[in-house]
């Protein structure tokens, strides 16, 4: 998926790429937020190995803060375990 992101970002010459990371509840807020934190960059760091300009990426991160899927504290839910990837032209 990440490899398709970048081919598309540079074959349509996108002008700003934003990378958000998520987590989902299992872990303590504080944690999330670095895990999510540390998703998002290596999602970046990806995109710009396969030749991502960097003057186009932003990065984000949210924590457990935004779930695909609502649950309780302290759910494991692969779901909400994500980078999502957005493109603009």
């Amino acid at each position: 998926m990440v490899s398709e992101a970048a081919q598309y970002a540079q074959a349509g010459a996108a002008t700003r790429i934003v990378v958000v990371g998520h987590a989902d509840t299992s872990g303590s807020a504080k944690y999330n937020v670095g895990l999510s934190q540390r998703r998002s960059k290596a999602v970046a760091d990806a995109l710009v190995g396969m030749g991502v300009d960097t003057s186009t990426l932003a990065v984000d991160w949210k924590g457990e803060s935004e779930p695909a899927v609502a649950t309780g504290d302290g759910v494991k839910e692969p779901l909400n375990r994500r980078s999502t990837i957005s493109i603009n032209f």
